[in-house]
Parts: C-alpha cells; structure tokens; sequence
C-alpha cells in the first residue's frame, strides 16, 4: 500500500471490478474520462485480466479514504506510458464515488501518485491530459504543483460537442513534497 495522509492505494482486486462497472456506468463520472459507452461486467473482467499482463508499476491502484472507521474505495489512479529512457510517465484519476467529490481527495491522490511517480519510480516528470471542461479536475491539478503546457483544440467529442484537451505536466524540480 502507499498512505498519505487521507488517503491510501492498494492493488485491484477482482472484487473490486463491480464497483468500477458501477462507476463507470454513471454517465457523470465517465464526462471527465476517455470511456465514453457504458460498460458490462464482462468488459471490466477482460479490462483486469489484460491490466494483470502490464508491468506492475503500470498497473492502476484504487483509492481509499478513511471514513466511518475503515477504509472505503472511492476511484482508481495510476500511471501509465512509462518511458524510463525520458524518466515519464502519464498520470491518469477518477474519482468514482460522487458523495466524495469536492472534499480535496482528488488534489491528496495526486500528490501522492506523484510522491511514488518521483521518489519510488525516479520520474524526472509527469504529464497529463484533462478536458477544457472539467475546471474541478484542473483546480486539483494545480494544487498538486501542475502547471499548464500546451492545448489540443477539440480533441475530444462527448455529447455531442467537441471539447479543447489541456496538457498539464509536473517536473521533479518543481515539485514540492510537503503536504502528503
């Protein structure tokens, strides 16, 4: 497991797999995600059986938080395109769980995915994509020490728009490791 102070990543588990179905079946959490269809049970299953072949610091975690005395999963995070050549890696996040958006968890995931990114992986920098209209997910990205670096114009369509991807990254020299 990897603790920060709120929160904690462990492995998937398959019995994790009805939950993340759950989730990414609600049409609010997957607006801010590149899964645009809803998917089976059976899609998640094949999902995990294929995620078990990638190396294991490719594989993504699921987020707990503490709460009513036991650790609840929330999402899943993970980094992912490792390029060990360059030291990079692509961060990705949900928050699956809506009763637990907007209370910072989004902000302490990413200070503690780039805490294991630097200091156990030895990343020289993380990167990430996220869409021009999700302002929630940009703010918890500038918490965490990301800074804004380029815009691919209407990158995206979902529901029947085309929306700007932004690229954020974080370089090793930037970051400050104090508040996870």
């Amino acid at each position: 497991m990897i603790y920060g102070n709120r929160v904690r990543l462990r492995a998937v588990e398959k019995d994790d797999l009805p939950r993340f179905a759950d989730w990414l079946n609600d049409p609010e959490v997957r607006q801010g995600l590149t899964v645009f269809l809803p998917l089976s049970q059976t899609d998640v299953e094949k999902w995990f059986e294929k995620m078990l072949e990638r190396p294991q610091e490719e594989r993504p975690l699921v987020i707990e938080i503490e709460a009513e005395d036991a650790w609840v999963p929330v999402g899943n995070c993970g980094l992912f395109g490792l390029d060990w050549r360059l030291r990079t890696a692509e961060v990705g996040i949900f928050i699956g769980a809506k009763k637990y958006w907007n209370q910072g968890y989004g902000t302490d995931v990413v200070r503690l995915i780039l805490r294991h990114g630097f200091n156990t992986l030895n990343l020289n920098r993380v990167f990430l994509r996220v869409h021009a209209d999700n302002p929630r997910a940009m703010r918890a990205y500038e918490k965490a020490g990301f800074v804004h670096e380029g815009r691919m114009r209407q990158a995206r369509f979902y529901a029947g728009e085309y929306v700007d991807v932004l690229l954020m990254s974080v370089l090793r020299s930037e970051w400050q490791d104090g508040t996870i």
